[in-house]
């Protein structure tokens, strides 16, 4: 069969089915739809002259769309909302004259883009949990096994491998506090007008302001909103968007960091994201053991981090009451962000749940170490001992360097210990003691007293075993 015509890579290889269903077309404009429906019941409830029978009508055809019809319409009238109202009209003869009775096209585009907003924030929460608590079994398996810690990419104090696993999930739970954040602050849009006041409603509700203010409330919760937003342009404020789409590039931010980690970490050999048995890491080099998933997880991160621009320029641009030149750009926008973001989480949460760890690599790698990482408590020994602190220093500061010289440019082994304890400066040191690992990685984590909040359900104080 050919394969003539572009298919967006979101859809056809990485995000969940799940979440590709919240951005077709038929749950968009099933959903614009349902607000048809909503307006109806609210309308007549408050006195309109819908009759329960047109009600019904509109209830019973829903689902059922006729693409086809509709595309038909919107290429002789230039617009897709009027499009699916004759599409609708042509299904619900009898309830025709009241579909979207008083209202605007942003009645039904710009209500549902809120609700699918707070559908797929509810899936991302739901998805970002579930990583957290992945995250927190492993650092509680591997909570007590040291390992080399790095600052600047730069050796430096022992942690674990489980305390290094919860600054991953530390991040996401911190992720996961602004996403719960971004969706309670979701509301309706509602019945507002044209150009954001209710100047038609209150033509067919003859003046009376507190059935219009009616009218908002019943539609808001119809939608499964307790309220709506107080001030609107045509459309709810762009920058609502723009918060979303940050809050997603802050989480981007999280996995991208995580996977570069994990990605080092293989570099490193102490560490791998799964490996099938039958996957090839290389077309050339068939030894290879590529972390092809936190490459992807990092690349598809960086896609989702790109898009904060946009939205932020959207906002920028709505000119008074609304420019249509967000339409175009929030097609692309919205539904990738989101889908890219579903993505890296189902990669994240593979690689988190089959992480494979190396601790006899990763002990061998803290061994060459050790010895420089032990040093400030060598020399706080020495002191306590009753040594010179500067003359200590000195010395220690002079057999590093040489030791580091013999490791550099000759590939021995570190002899910093041997060179330490042939010093009678520090004859009255434990120098064995000082090298112990794991005082040092439980004295770190100590620091890590802390409950992941938002949902992650995780506590530190077992993942880190203190």
């Amino acid at each position: 069969m050919p394969q003539n015509t572009y298919e967006n890579p979101l859809i056809t290889r990485y995000a969940s089915d799940e979440m590709s269903r919240l951005f077709s077309p038929q749950h968009k404009h099933s959903t614009w739809r349902r607000l048809w429906v909503a307006l109806a019941e609210a309308e007549a409830e408050l006195g309109l002259a819908v009759t329960p029978a047109q009600i019904a009508e509109l209830r019973s055809h829903i689902d059922d769309i006729d693409f086809d019809v509709a595309a038909t319409y919107e290429k002789q009238l230039r617009h897709d909302v009027m499009a699916h109202v004759h599409a609708y009209g042509d299904q619900c003869p009898g309830a025709k004259p009241i579909i979207h009775l008083g209202a605007t096209s942003c009645f039904v585009t710009d209500n549902t883009d809120l609700i699918i907003l707070r559908e797929a924030l509810t899936l991302v929460c739901d998805k970002v949990a579930a990583t957290i608590d992945t995250l927190a079994k492993f650092a509680a398996e591997y909570r007590d096994l040291p390992t080399l810690g790095f600052t600047h990419l730069q050796p430096a104090q022992p942690t674990t491998v489980g305390r290094r696993a919860c600054l991953w999930a530390y991040d996401l739970a911190l992720d996961l506090t602004e996403l719960e954040h971004r969706l309670a602050q979701l509301r309706a849009r509602s019945t507002k007008g044209t150009t954001g006041t209710q100047a038609s409603f209150l033509e067919l509700f003859d003046g009376d302001h507190a059935k219009v203010r009616q009218l908002e409330q019943l539609v808001a919760l119809k939608m499964g909103f307790d309220t709506t937003y107080a001030v609107t342009g045509q459309t709810y404020s762009r920058k609502v968007d723009a918060q979303v789409i940050d809050t997603l590039a802050g989480f981007a931010s999280s996995a991208h960091k995580a996977a570069s980690d994990i990605r080092i970490l293989a570099h490193r050999k102490e560490l791998e994201e799964p490996f099938e048995k039958t996957q090839i890491g290389s077309s050339a080099m068939a030894y290879k053991r590529n972390p092809m998933r936190s490459e992807r997880i990092c690349g598809l991160a960086r896609f989702v981090m790109s898009q904060q621009s946009s939205t932020a320029a959207t906002a920028a641009t709505q000119w008074m009451e609304r420019t249509l030149d967000d339409s175009s750009n929030r097609r692309l926008v919205i539904p990738q962000a989101f889908l890219a973001t579903d993505a890296v989480l189902i990669l994240y949460q593979n690689v988190a749940d089959g992480l494979v760890v190396y601790p006899e690599v990763i002990a061998r790698n803290l061994r060459e170490e050790l010895p420089f990482m032990a040093t400030e408590n060598i020399l706080m020994a020495a002191v306590t001992a009753g040594g010179d602190r500067q003359d200590l220093h000195e010395r220690i500061r002079q057999h590093s360097q040489a030791a580091a010289a013999e490791v550099k440019q000759h590939g021995r082994p570190n002899d910093l210990l041997e060179r330490l304890a042939d010093d009678k400066a520090f004859s009255n040191v434990d120098l064995a003691a000082a090298v112990d690992a794991s005082k040092t990685h439980r004295t770190k984590c100590r620091a890590s007293r802390r409950v992941f909040g938002g949902g992650g359900g995780a506590d530190t104080r077992a993942v880190c075993g203190t």
